[in-house]
């Protein structure tokens, strides 16, 4: 893995990268306080040859930022710079996981033209919003921001890496240990999450998922929708087939759950490489 920074609409983002410059492109879209760098499971099982670009969104990991408040078109519009940086003439192949496939599936709907293909790991949209909620959720926004979060911090990077076994058992002491210290940094002896705590502040927006979908009923691209089959998070919205994605076909991983980049790497990278080598 190397890494270099570039300068996306006034943020330092951190750009991941593995392989040869001259290799065919994959974009990986991380999830919520997660970070680009865990997606070295999944390269590592990668057969062939591929060029993979893992940005650190806004806020987390290597690309933290502080800001009052994260709006989720920026994700969009972030993604937009960093793939005209890298591909600016030519469609490109998106891997997105939880929060990270939602923002590439709208991508690819709101751009349909730019992306020719996307994998989608369980960023299959949050439930609807009742717009009869919208008077608390605003106040529960403008009170909260007077207060500012917190994640918790650890002793030491053994106990988060236990943290981390303990939600995905499959991974050995030693990735464990390796995700620890790529989610946080020692901070003065103790250990902090990468990750700005504002993240946890209360959207005032609330998430229309008819608009979501309409987003997806546009894209144009060949879709793989990838789901866990001990996940609650792809279990939330029942058989992945009864999605509104145009051209698409799913792939359910057999017990494992919503973390696949970390307990199922070596299927995930198979179902990955079969799907982006048939023809485009």
């Amino acid at each position: 893995m190397r890494a270099q920074s570039l300068n996306i609409r006034g943020v330092e983002y951190h750009i991941n990268e593995w392989g040869d410059f001259d290799a065919p492109l994959i974009f990986y879209l991380h999830g919520w306080a997660d970070t680009g760098s865990t997606f070295q499971f999944v390269v590592d099982a990668l057969t062939s040859r591929w060029r993979v670009i893992a940005p650190d969104w806004r806020g987390f990991g290597r690309s933290t930022t502080y800001r009052e408040a994260y709006w989720f078109p920026d994700y969009l519009a972030d993604l937009h710079e960093i793939l005209n940086h890298y591909s600016p003439d030519t469609p490109v192949r998106l891997v997105g996981h939880s929060m990270g496939g939602n923002v590439g599936s709208l991508y690819a709907g709101t751009m349909p033209e730019r992306v020719k293909a996307i994998v989608n790991v369980e960023g299959f949209g949050l439930p609807d919003s009742d717009p009869v909620d919208a008077p608390e959720r605003y106040r529960q926004w403008l009170t909260a921001s007077g207060v500012r979060p917190t994640f918790t911090s650890y002793p030491d990077f053994d106990s988060l890496a236990a943290r981390v076994m303990k939600r995905s058992p499959a991974l050995s002491a030693e990735q464990a240990d390796f995700v620890a210290r790529q989610w946080a940094c020692d901070d003065g002896g103790s250990i902090r999450l990468r990750a700005d705590p504002n993240h946890k502040l209360p959207n005032p927006v609330l998430y229309r998922r008819a608009e979501a979908e309409a987003c997806w009923r546009n894209i144009r691209a060949r879709v793989l929708l990838v789901c866990g089959t001990s996940s609650p998070f792809a279990q939330q919205f029942g058989d992945p087939e009864s999605l509104p994605f145009p051209n698409s076909r799913t792939c359910s991983i057999s017990g494992v759950g919503h973390m696949l980049h970390f307990e199922a790497a070596e299927r995930l990278a198979h179902a990955l490489e079969e799907f982006f080598k048939k023809p485009l």
